[in-house]
């Protein structure tokens, strides 16, 4: 979500109604977890993260040697390019300038319509252009989220996504809005459609077949991490309907449907990599989301984290206690149903207004909370969302983003923090048993760091890295200390 649709801002106030109504269970204000969530301060945070996420008993997201993984990165997109040009924009140099400032994900956007152009043809040329992508990720570590992505639904309205051919509107209006593109999701053409993507039996089995023939492609690339179902999907409001209550709906009977049955089919072909589900995005002002339980073991829940207001080009008014509302509602499901949360895209558009420095220091401490990671819109060389610009450097209060953080732990962590007025990074956590790995990675982003461990050996240390060796069963504190 790159702008704000004005029926989103229009119905901001009652979906934060409905929210405080939905969610009885969320932390009040006055609670001691409520006020440890708003303290934003070194102490609180050395309390309350976990590295690898799972804070406040959310699951971390674990690797292959069940260390516990926390993943910081940047989309990656190529939304100008198709068919034969597509996915051109996307070079060798993201991954590397990525993982140079310490950042160890990308979440890269996919397009059906490149990928089926006609019913049951499969462009080969197209895999071929995401396994380059790929083979770049892994030579520099970099873990990929293959990301399904559309915007208001596809080509058939102007945009990326759904191939036309899958497209289905009864014959009903859309008019485009240019200035504020997010509102085609509420014309009426775009909403039918997703109703006929999501009921009609000869779509579900189409998108379940695309899904099969990526998993089935992808299956055992290093640099896969998993496949992200659907970006930002909306539905068809009903009549009478309020868009909360629409999205809960929608989120319930056809979303969580959809991810298991697009689940099953991933499965058929990978059994290992993680899937990603997302809510709608109207979770975005605080509401809870409707989805339901996703029957795979191993789910991960991937709201994005935008704020209406700040999209629409407003500062950031850390007393409107947003950041807090958001926690509390998005933390909900993963709690319920004990996955973990990679927070799948955020940071808004105008990064250099007098609060955004604030805005970045409160939601690093936020999303550390309860993530196991998160990857920011977007990586690319240049103005408007661009991480950097076009030197390399980054843009206005996006170095922010970049901090020491424990990529995997082998063990159970205590605490992870960092503090960065002092700019030092702590890591405590009781090492893994003789069955368990025994190596424990950082991420450092650029700089000189002095790295120490107690209970434990720094093995090597490399730019931008270090590895912790520890002995099972231990207590072990790393320390990593800007020179």
């Amino acid at each position: 979500m790159r702008t704000t649709p004005a029926v989103l801002r229009t119905t901001l106030a009652a979906a934060l109604a409905v929210a405080a109504l939905l969610a009885p269970t969320a932390a009040r204000a006055d609670t001691p977890q409520a006020a440890r969530a708003a303290d934003t301060s070194p102490g609180a945070r050395a309390e309350a993260e976990a590295a690898g996420g799972g804070g406040g008993g959310i699951p971390a997201l674990t690797d292959a040697h069940g260390r516990a993984l926390t993943l910081r990165g940047w989309n990656v997109e190529d939304k100008a390019n198709r068919g034969d040009a597509a996915l051109s924009a996307i070079t060798e140099k993201h991954f590397r300038d990525m993982r140079a400032k310490g950042f160890n994900l990308a979440r890269l956007l996919v397009f059906w319509d490149d990928l089926e152009p006609r019913p049951g043809r499969y462009s080969q040329d197209y895999l071929r252009r995401i396994e380059r992508i790929l083979d770049w990720a892994d030579r520099y570590d970099v873990k990929v989220v293959l990301d399904a992505h559309q915007d208001v639904f596809g080509p058939a309205f102007g945009h990326r996504g759904v191939p036309a051919w899958a497209t289905r509107t009864d014959g009903l209006p859309f008019t485009p809005h240019p200035d504020d593109w997010f509102s085609e999701y509420f014309e009426p053409a775009v909403q039918r459609a997703f109703t006929h993507l999501y009921e009609d039996e000869d779509l579900r089995r189409a998108q379940a077949r695309m899904w099969r023939v990526l998993a089935d492609r992808f299956d055992g690339h290093p640099a896969v991490l998993g496949y992200d179902l659907i970006n930002e999907p909306m539905g068809e409001l009903r009549e009478g309907e309020d868009l909360p209550t629409a999205a809960r709906r929608i989120e319930r009977d056809q979303l969580t449907p959809m991810y298991n049955r697009l689940a099953d089919a991933v499965r058929s072909a990978d059994r290992d990599a993680w899937v990603f589900v997302e809510p709608t995005p109207i979770v975005g002002e605080g509401v809870p989301t409707g989805l339901g339980r996703i029957d795979d073991p191993k789910v991960v829940y991937a709201p994005h984290f935008y704020n209406t207001g700040m999209e629409a080009g407003a500062d950031y008014d850390p007393a409107a206690g947003w950041i807090e509302s958001y926690e509390q509602a998005v933390t909900l499901y993963p709690r319920q149903y004990q996955v973990p949360v990679l927070v799948g895209e955020w940071g808004p558009l105008n990064n250099s207004l007098p609060q955004m420095n604030r805005f970045y220091r409160d939601a690093m401490a936020s999303l550390g909370r309860y993530t196991s990671g998160w990857a920011g819109y977007v990586w690319c060389y240049g103005g408007g969302y661009c991480a950097v610009d076009g030197t390399g450097a980054f843009r206005a209060n996006k170095e922010l983003t970049a901090e020491p953080y424990a990529e995997a732990v082998a063990g159970t962590v205590r605490s992870s923090a960092y503090d960065p007025a002092n700019g030092v990074y702590r890591l405590s956590y009781d090492s893994a048993g003789r069955r368990g790995s025994r190596v424990t990675e950082l991420s450092l982003p650029p700089g000189a760091w002095n790295v120490t461990a107690r209970g434990a050996l720094v093995l090597r240390k490399a730019p931008g890295r270090a590895w912790i060796l520890a002995v099972p069963s231990t207590p072990v504190t790393v320390t990593a200390t800007r020179r």
